[in-house]
């Protein structure tokens, strides 16, 4: 077993070293460029575009628009909110936010290309649910020559979400209850089984109605306990922007328990953590943007970019101001713990309960997505015979992830969670003429 350790630790320093982060980036900066910035210059149109999503209509697909950015907003409004953005700060300071910006502004191109091929190159599966994603778009855009990659993709992704999906969120949120109010972990594990099972039984249908409810609740809930604490450490927040940018470029110095980072380290750990935060190249939130009632790639593809947009300019920034206005960034704690450390400081009772609330529901959410991006992955692999199995392994995985040790699971799910990236960038640069075609035609009809 140590021995499989040390092969997966390697990996993960490799898959997510210099070399994919560099590939993830540049991705995002091609499609930015070859799109002439319309992701982001059509940010307002996007939340126009959401909004009108939320209504049923007759086109084709299983969910709505909204429910569809909602289910992939689950997925990524998770503990890389909490936990990451504080990990980010403690290796790579303040600095290192502004570069998980610079990652999210061109990551929305990157999210926006995914939704748009996923769309135009979704099926339907035996039982008339609509399917799609990666796996669908580079099978049916590049040809039955890369057939093996999208197997690829599915296989990691199956794997992965396991780890990143189910168990390690699992087993943050029984410590959470075990560490704050003394609940036993079978007992947290058991309820979060019971509640998963409950949800995704019905289907995406199901899961879809969940999410649209859960995630606009939890999002504004977990950003307005954010703003109270900004409110009352007002003056500070000036001084903590500035730090941001002035650090993105200088490097920070010791401070307190903070060891002091380099302008290198701040641009590893801002890409890295914004990456893991909004999924943006990774292949995963396409599979949910793919059943949307939509007949039009790029209306979804715009309603698709603003889960990298909410999740990382907005709840990941509440989170950096924070940590940052407070001053716990450079107290020496790192993860959630510095997290709760600077709510509590910046609002002394109420404020640990805000990131506290923030890791249950936001790691409760992103099980209930990420076994519907399993679940599809799974399919395109064994058949739609392989649906109903895999959710009571996924209920049954729950509870396991709960009450188990799981570094070598994190381990493993960590270079999976990598390896899907590399199918899905090739696929989104030999498709980016298509995207680019079907966006022109969409924003200048002649």
């Amino acid at each position: 077993m140590e021995t499989l350790t040390n092969i997966f630790s390697t990996l993960s320093g490799w898959v997510w070293g210099p070399v994919m982060l560099i590939l993830l980036l540049g991705t995002g900066f091609y499609l930015t460029l070859g799109l002439r910035g319309i992701p982001q210059r059509k940010l307002f149109y996007g939340f126009s575009m959401m909004f009108a999503g939320r209504k049923q209509t007759t086109e084709p697909g299983d969910i709505t628009p909204f429910q569809a950015l909602a289910t992939a907003l689950a997925a990524t409004v998770g503990t890389g909110n909490i936990a990451g953005v504080a990990t980010a700060i403690h290796l790579g300071g303040p600095g290192a936010i502004f570069w998980m910006w610079v990652t999210a502004i061109v990551g929305m191109a990157t999210k926006y290309a995914e939704a748009v091929l996923a769309v135009k190159y979704r099926e339907t599966n035996s039982a008339g649910a609509y399917v799609g994603g990666p796996m669908y778009y580079i099978r049916n855009g590049l040809g039955a020559n890369w057939k093996w990659l999208a197997i690829a993709f599915a296989l990691f992704g199956t794997v992965a979400a396991f780890g990143i999906g189910n168990t390690v969120q699992a087993n943050s949120v029984s410590q959470v209850f075990r560490e704050t109010m003394g609940v036993p972990s079978w007992i947290t594990g058991l309820v979060m089984a019971v509640g998963v099972f409950a949800v995704i039984i019905g289907g995406v249908q199901r899961l879809a109605n969940v999410t649209d409810k859960l995630v606009p609740v939890m999002a504004i809930i977990y950003v307005l306990g954010a703003a109270v604490v900004l409110l009352l450490n007002a003056g500070a927040v000036p001084g903590a922007i500035a730090l941001i940018f002035s650090d993105a470029f200088t490097g920070t110095a010791a401070t307190g328990g903070f060891a002091g980072a380099g302008i290198i380290m701040a641009i590893r750990f801002g890409v890295a953590r914004g990456i893991f935060s909004n999924e943006a190249g990774l292949g995963s939130a396409p599979i949910a943007h793919a059943a949307a009632r939509t007949n039009s790639p790029v209306r979804q593809g715009v309603v698709a970019m603003l889960g990298t947009f909410i999740d990382t300019i907005i709840v990941c920034t509440m989170t950096a101001l924070v940590i940052i206005a407070t001053g716990a960034w450079s107290s020496g704690t790192t993860g959630a713990q510095l997290s709760a450390e600077a709510f509590t400081t910046g609002m002394p009772g109420p404020g640990g309960w805000i990131v506290s609330f923030g890791l249950v529901i936001f790691a409760f959410s992103t099980m209930l997505a990420w076994s519907y991006y399993g679940e599809r992955t799974a399919e395109y692999l064994f058949g739609s015979a392989v649906v109903k199995p895999y959710r009571v392994l996924w209920v049954i995985a729950v509870f396991v992830g709960a009450i188990a040790q799981l570094d070598f699971v994190w381990l493993v799910a960590d270079v999976m969670n990598a390896m899907m990236a590399i199918p899905n960038l090739i696929a989104l640069i030999l498709l980016a003429p298509v995207v680019f075609k079907l966006t022109r035609a969409y924003f200048n009809p002649s």
